[in-house]
């Protein structure tokens, strides 16, 4: 009864300060590793509280120092000291820290193939194709391979324990490779029941086992044709079904990009039980759009807003440090920039 009735009240008069029913104001960053952790920190204790910003989430990755796997150290990956300082940096400044570990799709940008399957090309879900990707997104790895969580799940408790987080977020966006042929384990297997496996077995390790916060992108669990959205935000590939499959206790980031009348994503989610971090990007009209139609679906499971960023770290925090005496930022930083902002400034009813 308590949120049709505070339903009722956003649309008849919407609020001048959402931030009373946004709680989670966050930014997610690429964590650029040990180079970009100067101005990072300088982000976290100037800029965050300033824009009323509460929760990092911060991409790590491949990322760090690994002790249970150091053959899956990227280059310049955080330590674990600098992770618990990090840490302490934010807790000072009273700021949530969730790393993000990209779970399953994401595994190969452009001709590079990441460490973990030009280490482990067991795990890989195409086998038979060359590591420069031709012709694909990104690789995934294998969801049946037998030896896959032993292995991931080890990173996973190595983040949780180096960042002292009460939160881990897998990723799983933009998943296109699944069910391959070439694939032994996954051929002829259903699309959704596999993502769903690997969601819930990501579940029962974190939330059954950990006793932490699960959240993920949501667009694999997304029907592309019901919902109208493009096969990058929503799937295309019969993944969606796997919505009904995974426990709703997950908290969903619901990602959008692009300026929409509406987004009947976020009540395909609340609808079905799950908390919603609604998350925009670089666009501000969009993001604008976005936030004002999360308002308008004030329930307690929607819980705010996520400020992508998917340029470096350092770039962004220069972009969002700057001072009226120093150049504007251009590019993607600077879109990015002045997204936050306007999107600060609507959360506090500023305009």
């Amino acid at each position: 009864m308590t949120s049709l009735l505070l339903t009722a009240a956003l649309l008849a008069a919407p609020p001048t300060d959402l931030r009373p029913i946004m709680p989670w104001r966050g930014v997610h960053f690429l964590s650029g590793g040990a180079d970009s952790l100067p101005r990072l920190e300088r982000f976290v204790r100037e800029v965050m509280p300033a824009l009323d910003l509460n929760v990092l989430v911060l991409e790590v990755d491949y990322g760090f120092q690994w002790q249970s796997h150091p053959e899956l150290r990227d280059d310049g990956a955080l330590s674990f000291d600098q992770a618990r300082h990090l840490a302490a940096v934010c807790r000072d400044q009273h700021i949530r820290l969730i790393p993000q570990f990209q779970c399953l799709g994401h595994q190969s940008w452009a001709k590079h193939t990441g460490i973990l399957l030009r280490t482990h090309p067991e795990f890989d879900e195409t086998p038979n194709l060359p590591l420069d990707n031709p012709g694909i997104y990104c690789r995934s790895w294998c969801p049946l391979h037998p030896g896959i969580n032993k292995v991931i799940f080890a990173l996973f408790d190595e983040l949780l324990d180096a960042f002292q987080a009460d939160a881990l977020h897998v990723g799983m966006d933009e998943v296109f490779l699944i069910g391959e042929d070439s694939c032994p384990l996954c051929r002829g297997h259903d699309h959704a029941e596999l993502f769903a496996k690997a969601v819930n077995d990501y579940h029962q390790h974190l939330v059954g086992e950990k006793k932490v916060e699960m959240l993920m992108w949501g667009d694999r669990l997304l029907d592309a044709k019901a919902t109208g959205n493009s096969e990058w935000e929503a799937s295309a590939n019969g993944t969606a079904p796997a919505i009904d499959q995974i426990p709703n206790d997950i908290i969903v980031c619901d990602w959008h990009y692009g300026r929409r009348a509406e987004y009947p994503s976020i009540k395909v989610f609340l609808d079905k039980g799950f908390r919603v971090w609604p998350s925009g990007w670089r666009e501000t009209a969009a993001t604008l759009a976005l936030i004002d139609d999360s308002a308008r679906h004030a329930d307690a499971r929607m819980l705010g807003h996520l400020f992508t960023t998917w340029v470096g770290a350092d770039e962004v925090c220069r972009a969002m440090l700057a001072g009226p005496n120093d150049p504007p930022a251009h590019g993607d930083a600077g879109k990015v920039a002045a997204a936050i902002h306007a999107g600060v400034k609507r959360l506090r009813g500023e305009n």
